[in-house]
């Protein structure tokens, strides 16, 4: 039987239906927002997997059709999910993940097709609702619902998922997810704006969650979900627990005194497997339950220190930064380069200056024509960053996410294209990491980019905060290690300038976080961010005015579109000859901009001037240095603009009587000619006489 709900939400028809789709899923609904239209269902085994974790997965796949498309490239289908995908995939799991039971290791899959594409409204914060009805309709054990919607401001007004069109005029923009209650996760982007700013906006976007979660409310009324299936508790020996708390308990807590990440995994490790051997006796095959009761243990221990001593894992207070270390400019042959080491965190971020033709293509069931983006930051997470010993299997959601967040931070303090016309990618490899590496990439790809020379607003920052909660207790956390991330409650990453935020990504797993208490999150944010912004600047604080002799030089010019043709030349001959001769790349674009690039200054500026010699209208009085076409007994004809001639008149060759043309000047020579006048059938009248100068006459 189909169940469905249709009403309005911020100016657009919405609708939920189920039991007409995907009926053999445990959930399935589907979702449409304006003309866009989600299809997500949940499913999950009945068995626990062997793996020490929850094994919880979230597709998010755009289907072509949606939109009316066919997949570009040779391959006519979907293959492996795109950058936006990949993205929306992460934003839809963080908040659904930290509802499901501890104990809970069934495995368990969320998809979410976009079926339906109107290129005004984003699919994401749909599939968001979608997943989270899904699930409530379904016998998976959940704590949901919860909802998502984007917040936007445009001249100042709140918006609550504006179209594509809308967020182009906005100047701050965040998806905000939460339950009833309290926010779980936010990430977005703004233009330097404040905390307060920033605090509003999830105000407003939790209001307008709480709507969405009653109309998930009153469609599982209307359907009646199953009863949540029995699982089975996957979980440690708690024999084993209660042996390793009362035999470790006193060495853990020293092993949580070292400050050093790689000598204090030492430590626990060694002490893991003397449990292990201490305890297989009376419990076979107790490794993992031993581990598992270790982490418990080390988890109990941090938290309480924190809360109740005021005592951090490497002894700093709540509000302290760890050592900060800038260098710059170490790769000779980069274009930019920087290594930002924050305490045990260290990213090197290399920039690269490209053309036009650098550019990412991008064709998104989003969009109604192929686009294309001109700045790009890669992440790149190694498995020897943290000591251990990984296989390279290309790049993982993770690093998508981190990338994407370091990207957005970055993006809004760029100069305008039409400024600084180069294609730039930041590469930031983490060769080091204990906590924050994506705020260490924001640091590190700052500085490279500055060293590149690329003229930004400001440099930028970014911090990671963390928080502990036991009932009302509650210690706020400043640049995170990865055992408080791991450990804690709260990730809080926020990047930006001296003068706001650019952009931030928080993820909360403690319920009933206060409005007060992310307003103290903020402001230590805003302080520690100043604190590195400061560290920076001691070693670049603004943009190198030369950039790297191995860096392209890029000069654009506007020309008449009608012209662009006589730029090209028949099949390409004349832009071809203008790049064999100068040695640049001559890139034109369907409004007249003229983007040259080349290796050197001399090379693009001579470029320049034959496409503007190409594209220009005579002008009478000018002086131009053409070539003799042809001469005849009455003259000689000159070009003076490609596929422009006219004629010197024998009288015009030189002072005096000429009795021959060729008797001055020849076919093939550079003359310098002025245009004296253009008669009404357009023909051009020169003289050589009337350009030489003085010296050159007499």
């Amino acid at each position: 039987m189909t169940h469905r709900i249709e009403t309005e939400f911020h100016g657009r028809p919405l609708i939920l239906e189920t039991g007409r789709m995907a009926r053999q899923a445990d959930g399935a609904v589907y979702v449409q927002y304006g003309e866009t239209a989600v299809l997500v269902t949940a499913t999950a085994d009945r068995k626990p997997t062997h793996l020490p974790f929850f094994p919880l997965t979230v597709e998010y796949r755009e289907k072509t059709y949606a939109a009316g498309k066919f997949p570009g490239g040779f391959i006519k289908r979907e293959t492996r999910p795109g950058e936006k995908e990949t993205i929306s995939a992460r934003q839809i799991d963080r908040p659904l993940r930290p509802l499901f039971p501890e104990d809970y290791r069934n495995d368990t899959q969320v998809v979410c097709f976009i079926i339906s594409a109107d290129q005004e409204n984003d699919a994401d914060v749909i599939g968001m609702l979608g997943a989270s009805t899904a699930l409530l309709l379904s016998p998976i054990p959940w704590g949901g619902p919860i909802a998502g919607v984007r917040v936007a401001r445009r001249d100042g007004d709140w918006l609550v998922n504006p179209t594509f069109d809308d967020l182009e005029m906005c100047d701050l923009e965040i998806v905000v997810a939460g339950s009833e209650d309290s926010i779980v996760m936010v990430e977005g982007a703004c233009l330097e704006a404040t905390e307060d700013e920033f605090l509003e906006a999830m105000q407003v976007g939790q209001k307008a969650i709480v709507e969405l979660i009653g109309l998930q409310r009153e469609l599982v009324r209307m359907a009646g979900a199953p009863d949540t299936f029995e699982y089975e508790s996957v979980g440690p020996d708690p024999e084993v627990v209660s042996k390793v708390a009362e035999q470790a308990a006193g060495q853990v807590g020293d092993a949580l005194r070292i400050a050093d990440k790689e000598e204090r995994g030492r430590v626990l490790s060694a002490l893991r497997e003397a449990l292990t051997e201490r305890l297989e006796a009376d419990h076979p095959d107790c490794s993992g339950d031993v581990g598992a009761a270790l982490r418990k243990l080390e988890k109990g221990i941090m938290r309480r220190r924190i809360l109740e001593d005021g005592e951090r894992i490497d002894g700093r207070g709540m509000n302290d930064v760890r050592d900060i270390t800038c260098d710059v400019g170490l790769l000779p042959r980069t274009h930019g380069s920087a290594l930002f080491t924050r305490g045990q965190t260290q990213a090197l971020a290399v920039t690269t200056l490209g053309t036009v033709r650098d550019e990412q293509r991008i064709d998104s069931v989003d969009v109604r024509e192929e686009t294309s983006k001109s700045f790009m930051l890669h992440y790149n997470f190694p498995g020897f960053s943290t000591g251990e010993v990984r296989m390279f299997r290309g790049t993982s959601r993770r690093e998508t996410g981190h990338g994407m967040l370091a990207e957005r931070a970055l993006q809004a303090l760029l100069p305008a294209y039409e400024d600084f016309p180069y294609t730039i990618r930041v590469v930031s490899d983490i060769l080091e990491s204990n906590g924050s590496s994506s705020m260490a990439s924001v640091c590190g790809g700052s500085l490279s980019l500055m060293d590149a020379g690329v003229p930004m607003r400001a440099p930028c920052a970014g911090i990671a905060m963390g928080l502990v909660k036991e009932g009302e207790k509650v210690e706020v956390l400043t640049d995170i290690l990865g055992v408080e991330d791991a450990l804690g409650d709260m990730d809080f990453k926020i990047a930006g300038t001296e003068r706001g935020i650019t952009a931030v990504q928080m993820d909360i797993k403690a319920d009933g976080l206060s409005v007060d208490t992310l307003r103290e999150a903020l402001a230590r944010a805003r302080e520690a961010r100043l604190r590195i912004l400061e560290a920076m600047n001691e070693t670049l604080e603004a943009a190198r005015e030369e950039m790297s002799p191995h860096a392209p030089r890029i000069v654009t010019l506007q020309i008449n579109p009608q012209k662009i043709g006589e730029v090209i030349g028949p099949k390409g001959k004349t832009i071809r000859m203008i790049q064999e001769e100068t040695g640049t790349e001559v890139n034109i674009d369907d409004s007249g901009t003229v983007t040259i690039a080349a290796p050197s200054g001399a090379g693009a500026q001579h470029a320049r001037e034959m496409v503007e010699g190409i594209v220009q209208e005579p002008e009478v009085g000018r002086v131009y240095r053409g070539v003799v076409k042809n001469t005849t007994d009455f003259g000689a004809f000159v070009e003076i603009i490609p596929g422009v001639e006219g004629l010197c008149h024998i009288s015009e060759l030189e002072e005096g009587r000429t009795a021959r043309t060729e008797d001055v000047v020849s076919p093939g020579d550079e003359v310098k000619v002025k245009l004296l006048a253009v008669d009404d059938r357009g023909r051009l009248k020169l003289s050589r006489r009337a350009a030489l100068a003085p010296a050159e006459k007499a």
